[in-house]
Order: structure tokens, then sequence, then C-alpha cells
């Protein structure tokens, strides 16, 4: 299972900034697109964690 939990989070990350630029330029709230865009580098990290957590 190694890189699995690091490939979904980078999946997942991808997929909040594709979201957040969708939010800020098609939706009506720029304040919610950013804020989606925020998550993309708190999923790298977490699923990086956890990564490291579950190998040790």
């Amino acid at each position: 299972m190694s890189g699995q939990i690091a490939k979904i989070g980078l999946i997942a990350s991808m997929f909040s900034v594709v979201g957040s630029l969708y939010v800020y330029f098609v939706g009506d709230n720029e304040n919610l697109g950013i804020f989606v865009g925020l998550w993309a580098p708190t999923l790298i990290l977490v699923s990086n964690e956890i990564e490291a957590w579950m190998e040790n």
C-alpha cells in the first residue's frame, strides 16, 4: 500500500483546485472558491502524514 494514500491525497487536492476555480469563476461566491482552494495543501499534507504514520 506504499504511496497509495499519498496519491489519493494528491488527486483530492487536484479536485479541490478545480472545484475552487469553478466556484470562484462560475459560482457567485468568490470567498467560498478561495476557501475550497485552501484545502489543497491541507489534503496533501494530511495524506503524506497518514502515509508516514502507517509505515511506522
